[in-house]
């Protein structure tokens, strides 16, 4: 049985966590990215941020990324905290590797490090058949996401067997560690993902038994009562919760062609900033470190969405307007 530790376990981690974040990417600094005169500058902004900027965009946020993680496993009483931020990268790479070994391709390309999992080893062993120091839940998922590929050669299905393991794997560890406010943002999550995809089904033309099988358990809102509303109703279902506003204009759009998915999708990943923010208002705890493992995953999204702005000639005011509330 796991105990939970402390909140005065975390007071140095938490110090020093609250000294890092002044380092965080803030509006002000990301807006002197997008105004800066070429990527040369840009990344020059990004190294005041504490990236290696000779290393180039994919560079600077790999090894970051795998610096963040690696201290806080070390600095935190209890490293599985950081599993729950890992999770992810595990079944993107378990999605790429099924679906380029039904084409007949070679994932490597695609495949993202920041798992719990090497991802080279990853598809070497998935190869070889011989899948090994992986959790079992992940293991039956890639077997059961093969075998959906196999029998239709369905990716929906695959993804979805896949997304339903991924967070499953997600409520457990947070379970195990007896952190109720990892459970919320866990619980939320769910909520974001199966809004997200009641939009879309609906915008598809679709409703009812299909909505029914695509959502997630283990949200603070039904699938039941998600899949029963009409689409233009998905507001009231999600009113008195976080996703309230993002699911208001979820329901405008909740029509075939009913316009760009932009702002909605920003509303929902706003809600989860919301949610993760309030960790900067407890002194000392387990929720810093959830709060600033988020801050630095939300940061990684808007210096890639800056960059691909840059790179696609957009306008500064198109690329702010793609951009989610930050995290300070």
């Amino acid at each position: 049985m796991s105990h939970r530790k402390k909140d005065t376990d975390y007071l140095a981690i938490s110090a020093r966590i609250r000294a890092m974040e002044n380092k965080l990417l803030t509006r002000e600094r990301m807006d002197r990215m997008i105004e800066a005169r070429d990527d040369g500058e840009a990344m020059k902004l990004l190294a005041e941020c504490g990236y290696n900027d000779a290393a180039g965009l994919d560079g600077a946020l790999a090894q970051a990324r795998a610096e963040v993680f690696k201290d806080m496993e070390q600095g935190a009483p209890d490293p599985r905290l950081v599993e729950v931020f890992q999770i992810k990268y595990d079944y993107h790479n378990a999605k790429t590797i099924l679906k380029a070994q039904a084409m007949g391709s070679s994932p490597e390309r695609l495949l993202l490090a920041g798992g719990r999992y090497d991802p080279v080893q990853l598809w070497e062993d998935w190869r070889r058949e011989a899948l090994g120091g992986v959790s079992e839940t992940f293991r039956r998922g890639m077997e059961q996401g093969k075998a959906a590929l196999d029998e239709g050669g369905d990716p929906q299905k695959a993804d979805l067997i896949l997304d339903q393991a991924c967070y499953s794997e997600m409520a457990r560890l947070a379970e195990a560690l007896s952190s109720p406010f990892l459970q919320g943002y866990v619980r939320l999550s769910v909520d974001v993902a199966n809004l997200r995809t009641a939009v879309r089904v609906y915008r598809m033309g679709k409703e009812g038994e299909f909505l029914r099988q695509v959502l997630l358990p283990g949200g603070n809102v039904s699938g039941q009562a998600i899949a029963s509303a009409r689409g233009d109703a998905l507001g009231e279902v999600f009113r008195s919760g976080p996703l309230s506003r993002a699911a208001e204009l979820g329901a405008k759009l909740a029509q075939p062609g009913g316009g760009s998915l932009t702002a909605f999708e920003r509303e929902c990943d706003n809600a989860l900033t919301a949610y993760l923010a309030a960790a900067r208002r407890i002194p000392f705890g387990e929720e810093t470190v959830i709060g600033y493992l988020y801050a630095k995953e939300q940061e990684f999204t808007a210096i890639r969405a800056i960059f691909a702005g840059r790179a696609a000639g957009l306008d500064g005011d198109t690329i702010r307007s793609r951009l989610r509330e930050t995290y300070v």
